[in-house]
């Protein structure tokens, strides 16, 4: 009955805590556009357990869209080769936190940047509402590598969200230098322009880059 009664507490505080998540004071978009590198990752759903050690640091670029949307690129390096996965974050009324479609998940989901300095690091917190297979903490750095404060601040932040120690990773760089993953050429297969831009706009999907050319596919993230 104890144990019970103290894991209902444990919910409920964690709950409180998620429901009081701010976005950074006077969030600057602009002054947040550009690249980016993930270097800090917490995650605890189990179907990423097996996947925690292949976790490499990654690069992205923010592109502020003119009705206040952003467009967000990731690439990474894997066993396959260079990846990118683009998302569309749509504004909220509340800067610094944005809402998107997750195709795998079949929801929507919040963004909200925590806290950033706009010239070295930006604390990330996807889906306030505590769940093991949606909440994510991510830890960005304008260079592949922060000071040790900041790590630490990420691993403190992710902590108190409720994250254990061993979901809180600090991937180690991909081996090759990522700035040379963005690709110079881009190949549409069997999509048109209009096309493309109608995806863009209610749609999440993968390019693969080969030979700095993009092949885009289009698939549920």
């Amino acid at each position: 009955m104890k144990i019970a009664l103290m894991s209902n507490f444990l919910l409920m505080l964690l709950t409180d805590i998620h429901a009081s998540v701010q976005p950074q004071k006077n969030f600057d978009l602009q002054r947040f556009a550009g690249r980016w590198y993930r270097v800090g990752l917490a995650y605890d759903s189990p179907g990423f357990v097996r996947y925690r050690s292949r976790l490499t640091v990654s690069v992205g670029t923010v592109e502020p869209k003119e009705n206040g949307n952003v467009n967000m690129t990731m690439w990474s390096l894997t066993s396959t080769g260079c990846h990118s996965k683009v998302y569309i974050y749509k504004k909220t009324s509340v800067p610094g936190v944005f809402t998107y479609y997750s195709t795998r998940h079949r929801r929507v989901k919040d963004v909200t940047v925590v806290e950033t300095n706009y010239t070295e690091y930006a604390l990330v917190l996807k889906h306030k509402k505590f769940n093991k297979e949606f909440t994510q903490v991510a830890l960005y750095g304008r260079t592949e590598k922060l000071s040790t404060d900041v790590m630490e601040k990420f691993r403190v932040y992710a902590t108190a969200q409720g994250f254990p120690k061993d979901s809180i990773l600090t991937p180690p760089a991909a081996g090759k230098p990522l700035k040379s993953l963005t690709p110079k050429t881009v190949l549409l297969q069997e999509v048109s322009s209009q096309s493309h831009l109608e995806l863009e706009e209610t749609h999440n999907f993968t390019l693969i880059c080969q030979n700095d050319v993009i092949l885009w596919q289009f698939v549920k993230l």
